[in-house]
């Protein structure tokens, strides 16, 4: 399974492609960091913002796109553009027919570092050591990319897979399946 993770930002957000399958390493595709001007336009800056996450769906082909669920912060004004940002990652999956799944920040930590409430360090240390990276990615919201990737194939793809089964075993009670 390739996964396209994203972290989103309005001024940086975070790109970061796996592939793998549950209960195995995954293993880099890319990871880079999307940037817009703060000073520009907030219409240009999410334009700007589609128009690269629809680029690199379309360069990557994922299998499915995970994107960082927006909780609650104290800041407003951060909130609101990491929810638009997060909004124009959904629509570029969307567009592209790729299933979206969103996770919470706790789910993706829990994940990949076994904690719900590991710090930005422990993220990064443990996707490098996942990824057998040779640096660490940077910044934090590449790294961050890479976990929400890592945390779907593992969980997203597990789940998936239950579903399927779960479909398949019904269809064949109602012996619709042989």
């Amino acid at each position: 399974m390739r996964v396209l993770g994203v972290d989103p930002g309005l001024t940086r957000c975070g790109v970061g492609v796996v592939e793998g399958e549950p209960g195995r390493p995954c293993r880099l595709i890319d990871v880079r960091v999307v940037q817009t001007d703060p000073q520009a336009d907030l219409a240009h800056r999410l334009l700007a913002l589609d128009e690269a996450l629809t680029a690199l769906v379309a360069e990557h082909q994922p299998d499915e796109v995970a994107v960082e669920r927006v909780f609650s912060q104290h800041n407003v004004r951060t909130v609101m553009g990491t929810a638009q940002a997060s909004a124009v990652a959904v629509l570029a999956g969307a567009r592209a027919g790729r299933p979206v799944r969103t996770y919470t920040p706790s789910e993706v930590k829990a994940a990949v570092t076994g904690s719900g409430q590991a710090d930005k360090a422990q993220v990064t240390t443990m996707v490098t050591r996942l990824l057998k990276l040779s640096e660490s990615p940077r910044p934090a919201d590449a790294a961050d990319a890479l976990a929400l990737a890592i945390c779907h194939v593992w969980r997203g793809g597990a789940q998936a897979r239950l579903q399927a089964a779960q479909l398949r075993g019904a269809a064949l009670q109602r012996g619709v399946l042989r």
